[in-house]
């Protein structure tokens, strides 16, 4: 059975670790292994998880089963001040993925949305990434898409996902 917890400061390195075993399987297709390396410092070193959480107000979930961790997400409530929570990471190993668990977090980020009435669910998601059927499949759809400069030449060439609650 699959456990969801709230992520502490301890669980950050487990983040990192996880993020470094699924991205480069997750996008090597799509992003040189160049800019998955920047994103990856970017994003997942200790002190930008550190100020995700203390400064930008982002929650972590992890997942769980007696086999160890197997996935995270963040989300932020009420992002941009409007009542929707933004799914701002979901990652799982490949070993889980294709098990309910993706689903399990979304959900789980759903009722916690629910509970501070918050309207919908948005995430953002490169528009090659298999995972659009996936979110799609999950009740998400597109509503737009926008190209994020991230620095060093990179862009975020993503769809805007939204699902009502």
């Amino acid at each position: 059975m699959v456990e969801i917890s709230i992520a502490e400061e301890a669980h950050l390195p487990e983040i990192n670790r996880i993020a470094h075993e699924t991205w480069p399987i997750t996008f090597w297709e799509i992003l040189s292994e160049k800019q998955i390396n920047y994103m990856l410092d970017w994003m997942y070193s200790i002190p930008s998880l550190t100020s995700q959480i203390q400064e930008k107000g982002h929650v972590f979930l992890i997942a769980k089963d007696e086999s160890g961790y197997l996935g995270y997400a963040s989300y932020e409530l009420n992002y941009n001040g409007l009542p929707k929570t933004k799914i701002h990471k979901i990652y799982l190993l490949p070993a889980s993925q294709g098990k309910g668990v993706g689903a399990a977090l979304i959900n789980r980020v759903g009722e916690i949305a629910v509970e501070n009435r918050n309207e919908s669910l948005l995430l953002n998601v490169n528009r090659y990434n298999k995972a659009v059927g996936f979110y799609e499949k999950v009740g998400f759809k597109v509503v737009g898409n926008e190209d994020i400069d991230i620095g060093d030449g990179f862009l975020m060439e993503d769809f805007i996902m939204e699902k009502k609650l």
